[in-house]
């Protein structure tokens, strides 16, 4: 029998997380007194209660973003809550993790977004240090921005390529934002040998998703929720490993999938195709990765070994050196191997 205290256990990798999704409601609760900046609630029980609010859209699940980010203007604060997330992860089985946000966002009072990024970069860091984890962030623009602005960004996370930054990615609101406009940043993130992912399939359709691959030349695409509706693009994709970001309570929160049991995730699976199990958002849908097995195996019948494929998926597809992810891959499997036996 399939138990968190199981799953839990399992060595997992973390490919899609946004810092300013996954804050803790007691340290938004202490930041905001801090900083003096007022919250929807006053303690950190209905602070957890509002922020995981139902919403029917991506564009309504995103507005809650404006809570965290409003806390996350000092570098102090940016750190903490980037060591926080990646202490909550080590706890949670997660033996790599990929941290994404968008600096830009934490550059309103008087933080650079570059200052923003390497004080993330140093809580990830002394995280990675002190809780033997493998971390490494993601540099975010978002859709509804200037592409010259998201061009800027890509600039910088190619300065900070080899300082703990894997790759470029391309989040927040699809409809009427298409990807396509930002292809000169995906350009020079890739020109620059680093790894690109985009948000695509989640609050819009398959479109959005042929963009992604077509015009950004996505390594990975975060979500991709209705991929499926085009067989000719699922297969493309397929064919390519194209790793696809899976977020399944993000996406029914979302509106993306109407339930569990309706999100594709099995479909994709049983297609081979290259698929991993994420968070997206912490605290927006007060989920744990292990939380996101569970309800694979409850929802989607996904049984023991189909769960530790989908583990593997995750650290074959991390954005990691080859050598570094082989290294990784042979300890985990390891591991999965013996679980799996004390399974039997």
């Amino acid at each position: 029998m399939l138990t968190s205290d199981k799953l839990r256990r399992l060595p997992k990798a973390e490919l899609h997380c946004h810092l300013d999704g996954s804050v803790r409601p007691a340290t938004l609760i202490e930041l905001g007194r801090e900083y003096g900046v007022p919250l929807p609630a006053k303690t950190p029980e209905e602070l957890r209660d509002y922020m995981l609010a139902d919403a029917e859209t991506l564009e309504e699940y995103l507005a809650r973003f404006e809570v965290t980010v409003s806390v996350l203007q000092t570098a102090d604060a940016v750190e903490r809550v980037a060591y926080e997330l990646v202490e909550d992860a080590a706890k949670d089985g997660v033996r790599y993790i990929e941290v994404r946000n968008a600096p830009i966002l934490n550059s309103r009072l008087k933080l650079s977004a570059a200052e923003a990024l390497e004080a993330q970069l140093r809580g990830v860091a002394r995280a990675e240090a002190d809780f033997g984890i493998i971390a490494r962030s993601i540099v975010c623009s978002l859709r509804q921005l200037s592409p010259m602005v998201s061009l800027e960004l890509a600039r910088l996370a190619v300065a900070y390529r080899d300082r703990g930054v894997v790759a470029f990615d391309l989040a927040g609101g699809e409809l009427g934002f298409p990807a396509s406009a930002h292809a000169m940043a995906f350009a020079y993130a890739r020109e620059n040998n680093l790894a690109v992912t985009v948000h695509a399939g989640e609050g819009d359709g398959w479109q959005s998703v042929s963009q992604a691959v077509h015009s950004c030349c996505a390594d990975r695409i975060g979500h991709a929720t209705r991929l499926i509706e085009n067989p000719g693009l699922t297969q493309y994709v397929n064919d390519r490993r194209i790793g696809v970001e899976i977020c399944l309570t993000s996406n029914v929160h979302t509106g993306a999938a109407s339930s569990y049991e309706a999100h594709p995730l099995r479909a994709y699976f049983d297609r081979g195709m290259n698929v991993a199990l994420n968070t997206d958002n912490r605290l927006m849908s007060d989920t744990t990765l292990t939380d996101e097995f569970l309800y694979a195996a409850k929802y989607l019948d996904f049984t023991f070994d189909e769960l530790c494929t989908l583990a593997l998926n995750g650290f074959e597809s991390a954005f990691l050196p080859w050598e570094q992810r082989m290294q990784l891959l042979a300890q985990v499997s390891a591991e999965l191997d013996t679980m799996s036996e004390e399974e039997e």
